[in-house]
């Protein structure tokens, strides 16, 4: 027997086939897609793409080794919003979580409701840039001839979930941040769904709801066809990347916190109760396991050193080495890394800058190290967040391309001030995808266990890669987080 995980990404798409009786790692696979960038903010991409980097990623592993899967847990980008016909066809490319062009839209939704106040206190979330609401609005306006046509809104792992099982339902934690979901009492807002378009009730183009552990169908005669799997195996109710990360991660108790270094930056932890953050800062989400992941989500990440990398025309571990030997607080260059706008703080306007350049410190070794410094001081400003809530966590668990780097590592420690943590399998969403099946699995067939027992027996930490904070370090970091802040509301000044 054997569970696949599918990590339906920004830039790529990854399948991990997991043997969970040998407790191994059977296959692993990725496909990269393109993305549509415009001007106004513009990010798209074409669920074509998505079926055809499936496609590529599922022939790369054997028939003998694909006839043996039992259930399939799917991950996905958050917030992306793919309108559906009745007939199932995608009516227009899809706006993805990093697209700013939506802003008037937030800003119409949430007045229609009495403001930003309101809307938290309606949902338990204002609308942010790049939340599914403010998308679906924009088509409305944009393209009233597809709005018209619209029979379902889903989002990016709801959609594949669709193409697998022929089944429209989306799951709490991914809802969570299409900005209709009242994540207090876990049911769609009728307020904000009227203040979407009061003259079209959208209630009919909502999917239902579904529990953590519940499947979202099975994979269909069509699927199973097209991909080489077996007809009938359970998909499981998947949901957000960092949703996945958190159950791939371990993240499915109190007490623990996930940093994910990926295109954007996200600091969560998970929670029994809803924690509603009153300045804001911190997405007040469902978790894909049963309970509730506040957040922190930034819109640059390793987005903005795979900038600098084309840029200088240098490969990464080029890059790295000459980061590494500048010294912290790259001799006073400070970076406000926003190329896609930013979420937190809310700027979506906001263009990248670099401040503090002199003869002495213009190298690339210094522009590299102040993109990479930058990142986790956007993600500190999250941690301080879950500590005004009442959370207290011991050591931060890395996960996402950056956390391959000792130098993100050690930066992160720093910063933090926490011991840093690595699990061993590296694809933690679509481990967490894989793991959440097996979860949804043992319920399916009358043995369940609960997913702490899942993950405390199948994920392992690589403690070779863990860091230890440097307590110099920690201290000239204070100082250098201060200043990034204060560039941060000159920023806002300049952008808001």
């Amino acid at each position: 027997m054997s569970i696949l995980g599918i990590d339906l990404g920004t830039q790529s798409i990854k399948a991990v086939l997991y043997d969970p009786d040998g407790e191994c790692e059977l296959a692993s696979t990725s496909e990269p897609y393109d993305l549509i960038e415009k001007a106004d903010g513009t990010r798209e991409q074409m669920t074509q793409w998505w079926a055809a980097g499936l496609k590529q990623c599922l022939d790369k592993i054997s028939p003998g080794l694909k006839s043996t899967i039992k259930a399939i847990g799917v991950s996905g980008q958050q917030h992306g919003f793919v309108a559906i016909d009745q007939q199932g066809d995608s009516l227009v490319p899809v706006k993805i979580w990093c697209d700013t062009a939506t802003e008037a839209e937030c800003n119409e939704i949430m007045q229609a409701v009495g403001g930003p106040g309101a809307c938290t206190a309606l949902t338990g979330n204002p609308i942010a840039v790049g939340y599914t609401a403010s998308k679906i609005r924009w088509l409305k306006k944009n393209n009233p001839k597809a709005y018209d046509a619209m029979a379902t809104i889903l989002l990016p792992h709801d959609w594949l979930n669709f193409h697998l099982t022929g089944e429209r339902v989306m799951e709490f934690g991914d809802a969570s941040g299409t900005g209709l979901l009242d994540v207090k009492q876990r049911i769609w807002c009728p307020e904000l769904i009227t203040a979407l378009d009061k003259d079209r009730d959208l209630s009919s183009c909502l999917p239902r709801l579904i529990e953590a552990h519940q499947s979202a169908g099975r994979v269909g005669a069509w699927a199973a066809n097209e991909y080489g799997l077996p007809a009938g195996a359970t998909v499981s109710s998947g949901g957000g990347d960092n949703m996945m990360a958190a159950i791939g991660t371990g993240n499915v108790v109190p007490g623990r916190l996930t940093a994910s270094l990926g295109t954007s930056g996200t600091l969560f932890g998970y929670s029994d109760e809803p924690v509603i953050d009153s300045e804001g800062q911190l997405a007040a989400f469902c978790s894909s396991s049963g309970g509730w992941l506040p957040l922190l989500c930034t819109m640059n990440c390793t987005y903005a050193t795979e900038k600098l990398r084309d840029l200088l025309a240098q490969d990464i571990d080029e890059l790295n080495r000459l980061a590494t030997a500048i010294p912290v607080g790259c001799e006073g260059v400070i970076t406000l890394p926003f190329f896609n706008g930013e979420r937190t703080p809310a700027l979506p306007n906001a263009k990248a800058s670099i401040f503090g350049l002199s003869g002495d410190n213009f190298s690339q070794g210094h522009l590299m190290r102040s993109a990479m410094e930058s990142a986790i001081f956007g993600l500190r400003t999250g941690l301080e967040a879950f500590r005004r809530c009442g959370m207290r966590f011991d050591s931060v668990i890395l996960t996402g391309g950056g956390s391959n780097s000792l130098l993100w590592r050690q930066i992160c420690a720093d910063v933090f001030n926490l011991p840093v943590r690595v699990i061993a399998q590296p694809e933690n969403a679509a481990m967490g995808a894989a793991l959440q099946a097996l979860w949804c699995l043992g319920h399916e067939t009358g043995n369940p266990k609960t997913l702490q027992e899942i993950t405390d027996r199948h994920l392992r930490e690589d403690r070779s890669l863990s860091v230890a904070p440097n307590k110099e370090s920690v201290e000239k970091y204070r100082e250098i987080y201060g200043d990034y802040m204060r560039l941060v509301k000159h920023a806002a000044e300049i952008y808001s």
